[in-house]
């Protein structure tokens, strides 16, 4: 791929798509890594005279404006970073944002609103993303992509105006792609996978395309009470998918699964809930596991020992609140431990709770932007937005 340090940029309109669908609290921004993971490349193509059109996305709003995924906050943080005030228009590719491009000047950035106000970003229709597509791409001269957490999805800012303008990845994009490389091009051995999460589900197609691949695949997370039940132990009222019990019992076969030998167990989804650690084949019927206990931390740890190639996704349990949130957080220093090893943590929550925790993101070997779209590459699947870029 091309990538954006092969553009000629100086006085040039540049459409980056940027991914900074960051939380919010009561419309403040509480985890803005995202943010700063796009700045590298603002800010170099705005060393270099660049005028540059920030697209991206917040939330799920439903096809239309919605004040409450306004991307103000967004721009308000994106600026402070910058040092430099970075306008938002008022739509998407209409009127405002015409208005909004016209007016930078070279150096300058400026921000459209949520692209995902506009229901042909996200449609199924060709045409009628392609006609969002025509609209964005009048606004600019070159295309840039480096919302990798984007890239497994056909949306109209992510593949169809790569199609309509000269293009290239980001820096983000480019180093996710070489790191998804290392990943699935004979990997450092031994290879070691940690997956958590809520449910087994949604990462069954993963663990099918990884088992065959990984020496250990360790299993934390609201997922591992459907693994447990697999093993014939009772789970209590923890989070279960009965009908994956037989899918996972056929997973353990392998002999290569990790999982819990004690867990957090509470009286209720609460932070004040009472709790109390347990044997992970002796849940009580009244209790249900939020998290992974401290023998499991170091069995997770011992198991961690030597690999080579680390791939973590998923927190080990309910992070957010304190007291179930030490699984995730002894399994994040397990992998930060590892030396002479490619550690790798698979972006979304587990990227969050690195941040949450403390735990220094430097002591990684790379931190993903985008889970979803890791995951689906490591499956074997083709990801849109990179084919746009080829």
């Amino acid at each position: 791929m091309r990538t954006a340090a092969d553009l000629d940029v100086q006085g040039q309109r540049v459409l980056v798509r940027c991914d900074l669908n960051v939380p919010l609290q009561d419309g403040a921004i509480t985890d803005d890594g995202r943010i700063r993971a796009s700045l590298p490349l603002l800010q170099d193509l705005v060393a270099r005279g660049a005028r540059v059109v920030v697209a991206a996305h917040l939330g799920r709003p439903k096809g239309a404006p919605d004040p409450a995924y306004s991307l103000a906050p967004v721009a308000a943080r994106l600026g402070a970073l910058l040092g430099q005030d970075v306008p938002l228009a008022g739509d998407v590719a209409g009127p405002s944002a015409q208005a909004l491009v016209e007016g930078l000047r070279p150096g300058q950035v400026g921000l459209l609103e949520n692209v995902r106000f506009e229901a042909a970003e996200t449609s199924k229709d060709d045409a009628e993303r392609g006609a969002l597509a025509d609209r964005l791409a009048a606004l600019a001269d070159l295309y840039v992509d480096d919302a990798f957490g984007a890239v497994h999805r056909r949306h109209a800012s992510v593949y169809d105006v790569a199609q309509r303008l000269p293009h290239a990845a980001g820096p983000l994009v480019a180093a996710e792609v070489a790191v998804l490389e290392r990943l699935t091009t004979d990997p450092a051995r031994p290879y070691a996978v940690v997956l958590g999460g809520s449910k087994v589900s949604d990462k069954l197609a993963v663990i099918e395309a990884l088992l065959p691949k990984v020496d250990r695949l360790l299993v934390g997370g609201g997922m591992c009470f459907t693994f447990l039940q697999a093993q014939g132990h009772d789970v209590g009222s923890s989070l279960l998918e009965a009908d994956q019990v037989q899918r996972c019992a056929g997973f353990l076969e392998t002999g290569k699964v990790v999982l819990p030998v004690d867990v957090v167990a509470a009286e209720a989804f609460s932070a004040d809930a009472a709790h109390d650690v347990v044997p992970a084949d002796a849940i009580p019927a009244d209790r249900m596991g939020l998290d992974i206990g401290p023998r499991s931390v170091r069995a997770f740890t011992e198991a961690l020992q030597g690999a080579r190639t680390v791939f973590w996704n998923g927190p080990m349990g309910v992070f957010e609140m304190a007291p179930y949130a030490e699984g995730t957080r002894g399994v994040a220093e397990a992998v930060a431990s590892l030396t002479g090893a490619l550690t790798v943590v698979g972006g979304g929550d587990s990227a969050a709770a690195v941040r949450a925790l403390g735990v220094d993101e430097a002591r990684f070997g790379h931190i993903s932007t985008g889970g979803g779209a890791s995951l689906e590459a490591l499956e074997g699947k083709s990801l849109p937005g990179l084919e746009a870029l080829a």
